[in-house]
């Protein structure tokens, strides 16, 4: 790196006053609220970018932010950047099906909210289970993120080859009733995955920080997004997901989340604990 470039050593405590001044000028300019995030996953991402951005300091990030349209997304996609799988952790999606489908079944139609979709595996893997049980026709997916990147990929359902192996593993150790070679085909250089998958789907920008309620919700699936936040922001969501859900609705959250410390605690039972699945209480 050229040394004109090169990060210069500064303390924690200037570092944090740059990051917050950073993230109000995010806030007030663009209207993306990263706040309440937790900081030092913040910090990471942050230094992260500003290291492949070439910026001397937070302050620079901050000054070309509010000077250049450009430098957002750019920014964004370090700051919502999110690894996922199809199917992944498979008995999470075994849960849903053996456990959260037979009561779903009950419903003459179904709306279930893919929050924090992040580039759709998630999405489609809820699609191809909801269509092996006889569910898709009667359901609407919402598939919401706050980074447009991440929604455009989600709508292509284009992924790398490379990653097949892994998606048809975890299908399978899900309890998939079919090959999931039967949902795509081969082109652009990756698996393009059926277009028919996405006929009931609506793809939304949505922030859990900032935006209102999807009502009459019977399924919400939150995976692997609450550990970014910090615990206002994460009692928030939560109470967003309890006005969302129908009474008797599902969330299902990751593996390292849990509602166990969450304002709204009282308003969920553990329907498969293992497996973080909450059922909203019917009062």
């Amino acid at each position: 790196m050229d040394a004109a470039l090169r990060i210069p050593p500064l303390s924690d405590a200037i570092e944090d006053i740059e990051i917050r001044l950073l993230l109000e000028a995010l806030h007030q300019r663009y209207h993306y609220d990263f706040r309440n995030y937790a900081q030092a996953s913040i910090r990471r991402r942050l230094k992260q970018a500003r290291q492949q951005l070439g910026l001397p300091s937070f302050s620079a990030m901050q000054e070309a932010l509010l000077h250049n349209e450009a430098m957002l997304p750019r920014l964004l996609g370090y700051l919502t950047v999110q690894v996922s799988d199809m199917f992944r952790d498979p008995s999470y999606f075994q849960a849903i099906r053996e456990k959260v489908i037979p009561h779903l079944r009950t419903y003459p139609s179904l709306k279930i909210w893919i929050a924090g979709c992040s580039g759709g595996e998630e999405l489609y893997s809820f699609v191809i289970l909801f269509r092996e049980e006889g569910l898709e026709d009667r359901t609407i997916f919402y598939a919401t993120d706050i980074s447009q990147d991440a929604l455009e990929t989600a709508s292509r359902g284009i992924y790398s080859l490379d990653r097949i192996k892994g998606f048809t593993e975890n299908h399978r150790l899900s309890g998939g009733k079919s090959s999931l070679s039967d949902y795509y085909t081969t082109g652009y250089g990756g698996a393009v995955f059926d277009k028919s998958l996405r006929d009931r789907v609506v793809f939304s920008d949505h922030s859990l920080v900032t935006d209102a309620v999807f009502s009459e919700m019977h399924l919400i699936s939150c995976r692997n997004v609450l550990i970014y936040f910090n615990r206002e922001l994460q009692d928030r969501a939560v109470g967003l997901f309890r006005e969302s859900l129908v009474r008797g609705g599902y969330l299902g959250l990751g593996s390292k989340e849990n509602l166990r410390f969450s304002a709204h605690a009282e308003g969920f039972t553990d329907f498969v604990r293992a497996e973080k699945i909450y059922q909203r209480r019917e009062g």
